[in-house]
């Protein structure tokens, strides 16, 4: 199946030429990224989100929803593809929030996208649901800042045994309880260059939105970033994070408010008569 790229380039308000140039993957990156909120209400409703073409368009771009990073970032890919570009899909391991000697499932996905006449790949990704994520893509090249405003981003080479090179993709964060003018970069995942197929992302689909351990299917998130802000919503607790790194927090009164929430803030909106798991 093929994108319709016409109705996915207007859902994200995207008007220039469409070449496989540098400019042109760097502002349609951003433009989804603030354009499509990430949520994850179909696997808190009990069903896997459908990763086919036909129904991401029926939902992420003719819908008023979003959804999780299988879904962008399939979606992205099919309008890179679209446009022009190489793309090779990639998985990674989410490293927010880490305990020492943890090691998760590589169940993030993200691609390489190759620019004719540039000598690296860029990571893109516009399907990470955390104030973390990129907002333009990122040359894959290490210890090289990528000034993504109001963000910072920058790729490292991590220790590994196998046989691929591990990369890190790195936020630097401030304000953040790291002391007012005091900043740290942080991780956010780790990945190699092994290559991903569909079918791949289909196994990891289902079990990231069926396993009732998996986060994604006991409670809500969802995560909107704008010119002006970043907002989050996990469960009932809504932060508002400005680019300088200060927060506005509270907690949400009911189920009520949290769908009012989706629906004006995120721009989320379910079938009506629609409730949430308590």
């Amino acid at each position: 199946m093929t994108l319709d790229l016409d109705a996915y380039l207007a859902r994200i308000g995207w008007t220039g030429q469409r070449r496989p140039t540098a400019e042109v993957l760097r502002s349609v990156h951003r433009a989804h990224i603030l354009s499509i909120p990430f949520e994850n209400l179909d696997p808190v409703l009990g069903r896997a989100p459908s990763l086919a073409l036909p129904d991401l368009k029926a939902k992420l771009v003719r819908g008023e929803r979003g959804g999780y990073c299988y879904e962008h970032n399939t979606l992205f890919a099919a309008a890179l593809t679209a446009l022009g570009f190489p793309v090779t899909l990639l998985t990674a391991r989410v490293l927010v929030g880490v305990k020492p000697r943890e090691v998760r499932p590589r169940t993030h996905m993200l691609m390489l996208t190759e620019v004719p006449g540039e000598p690296v790949p860029y990571v893109s990704d516009v399907g990470f649901g955390s104030i973390g994520a990129l907002l333009e893509p990122l040359p894959l090249v290490a210890d090289t800042e990528l000034h993504d405003a109001p963000r910072r981003h920058r790729l490292v080479h991590a220790p590994h045994d196998g046989p691929l090179e591990l990369w890190k993709l790195q936020t630097y964060t401030t304000g953040l309880g790291n002391g007012a003018g005091h900043g740290a970069w942080e991780d956010q995942y780790a990945f190699t260059v092994e290559p991903f197929e569909a079918p791949d992302y289909e196994v990891i689909n289902w079990h990231i939105a069926t396993n009732p351990r998996s986060p994604f299917s006991r409670g809500v998130h969802a995560q909107r970033t704008t010119a002006e802000s970043h907002l989050s919503l996990t469960g009932r607790h809504l932060t508002q994070t400005a680019p300088d790194g200060t927060r506005k927090e509270r907690e949400l009164t009911d189920e009520d408010e949290v769908l009012r929430v989706l629906a004006d803030s995120f721009g989320v909106r379910l079938p009506e008569g629609t409730r949430l798991p308590q």
